[in-house]
């Protein structure tokens, strides 16, 4: 287990991340983190939760937010690991061994640095230390004043810890590695006067005065723009330093001088014409007490065997409307700053690999004073892949070779690229790249050397033989999709149709090829409107062909793409597209393609390899809109057999699933006559796991249904709904009513009496909980007839339950009472205890109305004896507070309220919310207990949160 704060807050775990949930819980264990073994007031938490006033009901949301925290690192196992969140009167203490905890881990990696009595070994320390960081600290929180201070300090910290950094390398005489780490860090914080100083000093230290005063006069001029400011005594020192040919002893941090000698002053700061300032210097005449400057640690790079003057650069030109992606320009200026770094830019066809890669190499040509070397490895290109002996012999006719003299075999070419790249500074761009092998043939042999590749694959064996640095790329916000049309098609005309520029940009997925496209067709109509192009887009049938110009297109793209993979892969992505849902697990996918879930598994990690499905959490992958499109048309012939298996797969999963939350209920049904069992059923440890289960593929279960609805599978369409009822019953007032009336047009198109009974007891029952009661008892008047016609008693008996609730709330409490007391009989005449114990819940409850406590505590206890322990704790919980309710009634005051207590304590255990706030609103008529009150505000505000 592990606490990461120097990036995105969360605790990583040997099966990935926790789902930390919102931005709140995470401010909440920063806080905690921050002040690890030490406890934190819930005022000061309260202060980092929220930035204005915070809510009256501010300190029930922390307690839920700790109760969820606490859940998760139990689930996590955190006590193996000494891990405990604990309560200490008002206030919380996360108790952890520092060293699951990356900040500190980074203060003791700095105190180990500055002990070291050698630069090597401090730079060793200070390079583990900066590898901590993930991005910038506490992201993914929301930032209350006290966490933005923080996060403000640890910058700072890794700010000055690169500062050192440069200072050792300085120190060990690698100036030009010091410049390029201190290049990457001034242009993220171009306004920081120290790192602009060090940077000045390395670059000077490395023979290259000029660009170290070309940085100073920049700086110079950002100050005056941004703040109205002049430099301040670091920087201008450093200047002067350069100015004389004196910038001090490698490694030593730029001079604090309290003025600055006339020498020192910049430009336009008054210094004299005569005294030897910058003007003169600047201008090459000579000054005798200014002493050379020193040589360059390193010798200066072998002239090329061909003389030429100019450093090589084969790039491409750079990209035109380059829009956004400025947190991953930044990540490649940090993946470059290392020692020989290789920087893996990874992600699907047409997310914009290449324009990324090239985008960054044009804006740092200053890193790479030696040359630039450009080649496209063609990995998924219809014209095959270039030889290896053609990409080197390229780069060494570049880099001045005779062309006698390159190698023939590609172990020499490939030695002698090495050897000439030895003392360069290089930018090896290595474009389209399909393999690791391949990219490590072409690796330049200078430590000072940077090699930037671009691929649709994850290239795993190239991250860990040569520890690449992957920066991977997602398709675009809306935004940056919106202005990356703007930038083709003029802002005017996208400024003209906002809404319909952004509805484009959503159609296409935010993916750059995509919108290119669009754009070219829209450039080239100048009367088309960009509603009526997303009119077109909208009909998901013919997006693809919109989307493909001359010998451009998605279509296209992904081809390449596929046409590399094995034929299970290419099968299991076909079959992918015709899953009406969102998201697919091992065994959707399986039932997808007639597989297994083994199966399944490795071809979907074969695709997630290859960019064409993402994986968004453990074992839960999805696929990108055009993507799915694309997948679809691989196979359309196999569209029904592959709805067939999924559908049959979530009736078969759902059946599990309610059989492990509900394990005392009867069957809800049969299954179709012609139902296909899939190869494996997934299985649920516990109710939890199960209802999470439920809960968590609750959108992919509704579309699935409506699939089969519409594909004429009305049998499955109505089982696929019913079989959520255990959910449904849990969250009853979580809109379910609209799915429900989809399930009933299923039952009824296939004019089943015995569908149309249970989906009719069902949706009645919830439009009753959703208080509309004439609705419900419309319903439900029809549902015990259908029932009886079905030979369903059972359903007959829930049916009439459900019916007996609403005659009650209209006030027919006679009728009601009957129906009720009928029920019992149907169900014991079954013989089925589960459903028994639910009629005569309801009977006492409807006993208490009439005012006969002593009737619904009798039956209340006949209920209770015919379930185990471990009967659904909903109906436990109701029981319970109804034998409460029923002794305070007998004037039993003291046992009521123990039994009242009882039924909220087994619901708060369970999660059951509203049984909560029914026993401890019951409690609170006869209570003025400060506990009772408080738990159940906390209970209606879970409710108000999940509602």
């Amino acid at each position: 287990m592990e606490f990461r704060l120097l990036g995105t807050v969360s605790v990583e775990t040997l099966t990935g991340p926790l789902p930390l949930g919102p931005a709140k819980r995470r401010s909440l264990l920063a806080a905690l983190l921050l002040s690890a073994n030490t406890p934190v007031s819930l005022g000061r938490l309260t202060e980092c939760l929220w930035d204005d006033e915070p809510p009256s009901q501010a300190r029930g949301v922390i307690q839920g937010h700790v109760s969820r925290l606490r859940a998760l690192l139990a689930g996590a196992d955190a006590e193996a690991y000494g891990v405990e969140l604990a309560t200490l009167g008002d206030a919380y203490v996360l108790r952890a061994p520092e060293t699951l905890l990356d900040s500190q881990r980074f203060e003791e990696l700095l105190m180990l640095a500055r002990e070291q009595r050698g630069p090597a070994d401090a730079v060793l320390m200070l390079k583990e230390a900066l590898s901590l960081w993930q991005g910038p600290a506490l992201s993914g929180a929301f930032a209350g004043p006290p966490l933005r201070v923080a996060a403000h300090s640890l910058e700072e910290s890794r700010l000055a810890t690169v500062e050192q950094l440069a200072r050792a390398y300085g120190a060990l005489g690698e100036h030009h590695r010091a410049a390029a780490l201190l290049t990457a860090e001034t242009a993220a914080h171009p306004l920081r006067e120290s790192l602009a100083a060090e940077l000045m000093l390395a670059l000077f230290r490395a023979g290259r005065q000029s660009e170290a005063l070309d940085r100073f006069h920049r700086t110079r001029r950002l100050l005056a723009d941004e703040l109205g400011i002049d430099p301040g005594h670091e920087l201008a020192d450093a200047y002067a330093l350069i100015l004389r040919g004196a910038p001090g002893p490698a490694g030593a941090a730029p001079p604090k001088s309290a003025e600055a000698s006339p020498a020192a002053a910049p430009p336009g700061s008054g210094g004299s014409p005569g005294s030897g300032g910058p003007s003169r210097a600047a201008g090459g005449g000579t000054d005798a007490t200014a002493p050379a400057p020193p040589r360059p640690p390193f010798p200066a790079a072998p002239p090329s065997p061909a003389g030429e003057p100019h450093p090589v650069d084969l790039l491409p030109r750079a990209p035109r409307g380059f829009h956004g992606r400025a947190a991953e320009l930044a990540a490649l200026s940090r993946s470059a700053a290392g020692e020989a770094p290789v920087c893996l830019v990874t992600g699907p066809a047409g997310v914009g690999k290449t324009a990324l890669a090239l985008q960054w190499a044009h804006r740092n040509p200053a890193l790479f004073p030696d040359g630039r070397l450009f080649a496209d490895l063609r990995g998924f290109s219809a014209a095959g892949e270039p030889a290896l002996n053609d990409v080197l012999r390229e780069f060494l006719l570049a880099l001045g070779v005779s062309p006698r003299r390159v190698p023939e075999t590609v172990p020499a070419a490939a030695a002698l690229f090495r050897s000439l790249t030895a003392r360069r500074r290089l930018l090896v761009v290595l474009d389209n790249a399909r393999d690791s092998a391949t990219v490590r043939t072409l690796l330049p042999g200078g430590a000072d050397c940077v090699t930037l590749v671009t691929s649709r694959h994850r290239l795993e064996g190239l991250i860990a033989s040569d520890a690449a640095r992957p920066v991977p790329l997602d398709t675009l916000e809306t935004d940056d999709g919106t202005a990356l049309l703007a930038g083709v098609l003029g802002e005017e005309r996208v400024l003209a149709e906002p809404v319909a520029a952004r509805r484009l940009s959503e159609l296409c997925g935010g993916l750059p090829l995509a919108l290119r496209v669009t754009a070219a067709r829209l450039a080239g109509r100048p009367r088309w409107t960009l509603a009526a192009l997303a009119g077109e887009l909208a009909d998901e049938r013919g997006r693809l062909a919109y989307l493909d110009v001359d010998d451009t297109g998605v279509a296209a793209a992904l081809r390449l793409t596929v046409q590399h993979l094995p034929p299970g892969a290419v099968h299991q992505l076909a079959r992918l597209g015709h899953h009406p849902g969102g998201h697919y697990d091992p065994y959707a996918a399986a039932a997808l393609a007639g597989t297994d879930p083994v199966t399944a598994r490795a071809a979907l990690e074969q695709l997630a390899a290859a960019h064409l499905v993402t994986e968004t959490a453990p074992g839960r992958w999805v696929l990108h809109d055009l993507v799915r499109l694309y997948a679809r048309s691989l196979d359309p012939a196999s569209a029904r057999e592959a709805l067939i298996g999924v559908l049959d797969h979530c009736i078969a999963t759902a059946l599990a699933a309610a059989d492990t939350a509900e394990p005392g209920g009867e069957p809800c049904f049969v299954l179709p006559e012609d139902f296909r069992r899939p190869s494996a059923v997934q299985d649920f440890a516990d109710r939890a796991e199960a209802m999470r289960w439920l809960a968590t593929e609750r959108e992919d279960l509704a579309l699935t249904a409506l699939a089969a609805r519409k594909a004429g599978l009305d049998d499955r369409a109505w089982r696929i709904i019913l079989l959520q009822w255990p959910q449904m019953v849990w969250r009853v007032r979580d809109s379910w009513s609209p799915l429900l009336e989809l399930a009933l047009e299923s039952a009824r198109a296939e004019k089943d009496a015995y569908a149309e009974s249970r989906v009719l007891t069902l949706l009645g029952w919830v439009l009753t909980e959703e208080g509309r009661t004439a609705e419900a008892a419309a319903l439900l008047e029809r549902s015990p007839v259908l029932a009886r016609e079905a030979g369903d008693p059972l359903g007959e008996a829930t049916a009439l339950v459900n019916l007996a609730v609403v005659q009650a709330e209209l006030g027919e409490l006679p009728t009601a009472l009957e129906n009720c007391a009928r029920a019992v009989e149907l169900t014991r005449g079954e013989g089925d205890r589960h459903t028994e114990m639910l009629t005569l819940q309801h009977l006492a409850r409807m006993h208490l109305t009439a005012h006969r406590p002593q009737e619904a505590l009798d039956c209340a206890r006949t209920a209770l004896d015919l379930g185990p322990e471990h009967e659904e704790a909903a109906r436990r919980s109701l029981l319970l507070a109804v034998c409460g309710e029923a002794r305070l009634a007998l004037g039993d005051e003291e046992d009521g309220i123990r039994l009242l207590d009882r039924a909220a304590q087994e619901a708060e255990r369970d999660g059951y919310d509203e049984g909560a706030v029914r026993a401890l609103g019951a409690l609170l008529r006869v209570s003025a207990r400060t506990e009772y009150r408080r738990r159940h505000d906390e209970a209606l505000r879970r409710l108000a949160e999940e509602s």
